[in-house]
């Protein structure tokens, strides 16, 4: 017999086909060995329900979509920036900060003070409240260290607390996020120092799941950014970009040349860019979080992206300096009413296509006979509402491997 069933349910499968949301009504979803092992309409089951499953959950017609995925954070991180934000609303810049020593480079001092126990502790508030909100898989990036040390103490508090919480945690390695003080003027030494020994060792103890780097003016260039993408090629991970967020820089072209998992921001990302990534199948990851946060004019081109049949996720881009979002709820309204994208491609952007973004669509992100059994059961009359409401959570239940989550 099977370990679970829901009847009684409406399936938001986000398999793309002919109909919205991949929707089947008055369906039927059984669970056994953490697998979907039925997805479908419930007149169809091969049996009476009380013979094929050990339990029956009965849902009155309540949604189920694929468990929540936020593909694009930095939860793991030392302190906060409360105070430079009341700075940046008095007119100081993201760039004059981080000029100034603050930004990314206050959170840098306050990551390398923090122990791992700490790390993890100050995260679980974060992430206990994504989970909240029906999030099965995150991706956490480190980037606030900076050295050695510190990069695989975030990575390791990463990986703790996908052991501490029903949730997949994927890694991602942001060595070249930002430059340290003590290499200033020395960038192409710091690329040297995060290729031969800041990546070998991550990948050594299996910390990372794949490199990300912050290709920017302010960050690091083209070329630098494509020797840290050799090294990643050279250690067998896949690679991803933070690009065109604050100007065209190529990066988006590169990207996609190194088949790269996702580019994310992209306000800035050229047509050719666009052409490239969907010719390669590099995601587009928006994160309207920081466009707010960061007060940004510049709207993703999301029309040329939809037109050149890029997929787009959608994430919270939690961080203490942009983005300070633990609501991915947020992030669909956002996406919706800032970016002007659809409520199916905002749900679409939390669900199937991040699950692209972080190579996991082949297990995740959809509802699929064989996939993981991780899912979100919502108390609202169309899945549109989730990207409708704004500060109200309708979840109804959530799903981990097909054992049912209780709330912390």
């Amino acid at each position: 017999m099977w370990d679970r069933l829901w009847t009684g349910a409406r399936l938001a499968t986000m398999e793309q086909g002919e109909t919205p949301y991949g929707a089947i009504e008055n369906g039927a979803l059984g669970v056994e060995d953490g697998r979907i092992v039925y997805c479908g309409p419930q007149d169809d089951l091969p049996g009476a329900p009380d013979s094929l499953a050990r339990e029956i959950h009965r849902l009155d017609g309540r949604w189920i979509t694929p468990g929540l995925i936020d593909c694009h954070t930095h939860l793991v991180h030392g302190g906060d920036r409360a105070g430079e934000f009341e700075m940046r609303l008095e007119g100081a810049s993201y760039e004059e900060l981080l000029k100034a020593g603050g930004g990314i480079l206050s959170t840098v001092r306050a990551t390398r003070e923090a122990s791992l126990e700490s790390l993890v502790a100050t995260a679980l508030p974060r992430l206990d409240a994504l989970l909240a909100e029906g999030v099965t898989t995150i991706e956490i990036k480190s980037g606030y260290g900076l050295d050695v040390a510190t990069e695989t103490r975030m990575l390791r508090a990463a990986r703790r607390l996908g052991a501490l919480r029903p949730v997949s945690v994927v890694t991602t390695f942001l060595g070249a996020h930002a430059l340290p003080p003590e290499f200033a003027d020395r960038a192409d030494a710091y690329i040297d120092l995060m290729c031969g020994s800041a990546l070998p060792a991550v990948a050594g103890e299996g910390l990372a799941d794949a490199v990300d780097v912050f290709c920017e003016k302010i960050a690091f260039n083209l070329e630098q950014t494509e020797r840290v993408f050799r090294a990643a090629q050279a250690a067998g991970l896949p690679v991803k970009l933070h690009a065109e967020q604050l100007s065209d820089m190529g990066g988006a072209l590169l990207a996609a040349r190194y088949g790269a998992l996702s580019c994310d921001h992209l306000e800035f990302i050229s047509r050719d860019g666009a052409a490239a990534m969907a010719k390669a199948g590099t995601v587009a990851v928006m994160l309207p979080g920081a466009f707010y946060f960061l007060r940004d004019t510049n709207v993703p081109p999301i029309a040329m992206l939809r037109e050149a049949g890029v997929p787009m996720a959608v994430s919270t881009d939690c961080n203490p300096g942009s983005s300070p979002a633990t609501s991915l709820l947020l992030m669909l309204n956002m996406a919706a009413t800032l970016f002007r994208m659809t409520p199916e491609e905002a749900l679409a952007g939390v669900t199937r296509e991040a699950a692209r973004a972080l190579g996991v669509q082949d297990h995740r992100g959809t509802l699929k006979q064989g996939k993981a059994a991780d899912l979100a059961i919502w108390d609202i009359a169309r899945p549109a509402e989730l990207s409708y409401r704004i500060g109200f959570n309708p979840l109804y239940g959530a799903v981990k491997a097909g054992e049912i989550v209780e709330r912390t």
